[in-house]
This record gives structure tokens, sequence and C-alpha cells, in this order.
């Protein structure tokens, strides 16, 4: 019989995510409900799981870190680590939860290129206009899409696209069976109808998406922005969508959110979704489910499938 003494205490922050660690073997799943008063459990914590950045950004956890004197890893329920990266104790492993939001996510890209290929929007304010406004459409039939990041994200909406009698490139840091490298994405551009971004913000990704990226894309291209906001250089996106060569989709932007005068908000050929495309019924739950296959990892003593190593 294991006692108490023998679990691994793992803080999390709902009852959600204690219900689901709790039954993880040898782990002693215990609330925090505040980053200000923490149980009475958390200086025997060996991980903590971060709360959804909606709820809580990680700005709020991180100062708690350093009051968790066993601290040895902290999981997240997100793919994106940018944010934790350079932020934690000496010691301190991190993990994400790569492969719970994928799904959602490329369903999100989907369902913004039928909208910017089939004028959905444009439809619907003639509707609010209440013009009848029929005309012909562009389709999603035939497009070569450029899918610039080949993790999880990009294996799902390679295969989510290929339904639609689209064809993909995956692009990744180097070259292996099935994926280009980074560096050939100049000649590469050229040759696609569409780009999406599902790239992690680092150094070498910040901003890749800039006025040289955004000419070497023919006329009519479309960018899709699925990653983070600072991968693409603003300005230089909205001078393309002022001149009406290139149309975009952005599911996130560099500022965020965006200020009430800034031009994304009125500029043409652009569809905007306010960071909400990994966010849909399920996402907890399936944040959770990464979450604890990592953390039955460390508990046996095994390093976790996610781990983040240097700018991952």
């Amino acid at each position: 019989m294991v006692t108490d003494r023998e679990l691994t205490t793992v803080l999390v922050p709902d009852e959600h995510a204690r219900a689901v660690l709790s039954a993880v073997e040898g782990v002693r799943a215990v609330r925090y409900q505040t980053e200000e008063v923490l149980p009475a459990e958390a200086g025997e914590a060996e991980v903590l799981v971060a709360p959804f950045p909606a709820a809580r950004p990680a700005s709020s956890v991180v100062p708690l870190l350093n009051r968790l004197p066993k601290l040895r890893l902290v999981q997240l329920v997100t793919a994106g680590a940018e944010a934790w990266i350079g932020r934690l104790p000496h010691g301190v492993a991190l993990s994400t939860a790569r492969g719970a939001h994928g799904g959602s996510t490329a369903e999100w890209v989907v369902a913004a290129l039928l909208s910017v290929c089939r004028h959905l929007p444009a439809f619907d304010r003639a509707r609010q206009a209440r013009t009848w406004d029929t005309h012909t459409t562009d389709t999603l039939q035939g497009k070569r899409v450029l899918i610039v990041g080949a993790g999880d994200l990009g294996r799902q909406l390679r295969r989510r696209l290929e339904p639609f009698d689209a064809t993909t490139t995956l692009v990744g840091i180097s070259a292996r069976d099935g994926v280009h490298a980074r560096d050939e994405l100049p000649d590469l551009l050229g040759e696609h109808d569409a780009t999406v971004l599902v790239v992690p913000l680092t150094s070498q990704t910040t901003r890749m998406a800039d006025a040289k990226f955004f000419a070497a894309m023919p006329d009519g291209a479309i960018l899709v922005n699925a990653a983070r906001g600072p991968v693409v250089d603003t300005d230089a996106l909205v001078a393309e969508l002022r001149a009406g060569r290139l149309r975009a989709a952005l599911d996130v932007t560099d500022p965020e959110p965006l200020p009430a005068d800034h031009p994304l908000w009125t500029v043409d050929g652009l569809l905007l979704t306010p960071h909400v495309a990994g966010s849909c019924t399920g996402g907890d739950e399936r944040g959770y489910r990464v979450a604890a296959a990592e953390v039955a990892r460390f508990v046996r003593g095994e390093p976790p499938a996610n781990l983040v190593r240097g700018e991952y």
C-alpha cells in the first residue's frame, strides 16, 4: 500500500485537473487556488501543472515557482512554451502538452481557408446589408498549401487538407522524409497558393514572415497565421493587404490584443479571430489528458515526452 509520503505531490490549478491527475498512479494532486495563498502541501510539491493561459497568464504564476523548494517539473497544458522559456528556477524542467490542441487549431485553419476562398465574410456582410450578392468564388480544391511547421499541428493540418483535394508541402527546421528544410522557404513560397504558419515562437521564427517573405508569395496568395503574432511582421503584412496583393487569415496578432485604432481592424482582405483557434469544447480535457501522461512518466522516473530543450 502506497502511503502519502511515497506519493509525488502535484499542484493543479482547478478541480478538473485534480480529478484527472489524481487518477495517475503515485500522484497526490493538490489544488492551488491563488498564487498568494499556497496549500500546506506546496512545500513537498515536485510538479506544478500550469493553468490555461486564458484563466491565468504565465506572468501571474511564475513568481510562485521560487516558493516551491522541491519543484522539479512545470507541466503545461498548451503546446506554446515561449512565456516560460528562461523563467524557471535552475534545475526545473518544462514540458508542454504537445498533441492536445493540434487537431482543434488545424480545424480552425481549414475553416479559415474555406472562409477566405469561398468569400463567406463577404456573403455575411451582404446579408447584413440585405443584398443578394450572387457571384463566383475561389475554391480550396486544387490549392497548393505550404505548411511552415512540421510538428503535431502541421501533420494534423496536412491530414485535414488533403480530403479537400488540396496539395500540401511541409517545412521543418531541417529536411527529412516528406519535410523540406526551412532554408528552402524562399523558393517554395512562390510555388504555393497559401502559406500557413504553425511554428513555435523562438528567436529564429520571430518576424520570419517579413516584407521579403511576402514579396516571394504570388499575387492573390493567402497568409494564415495560427502560430504566434510576432512570427509575422505586422506592418509588412498591412502594407500587402492595403495594396490588395495578398489575403490573410490571422488568429494571432502583434500586438495582442489589438488596440482600437490598429489598421488590422479595418484593412481589406483579412479574416481575423481573437486567438481562439484552439479554444473549443473538450480543450481542457485534452490538455489535462496529455499533462497526466507526462506526469505519469515523471513519476515512473522517465523523462516526459514533451520536454522543452533550449528554444524548442
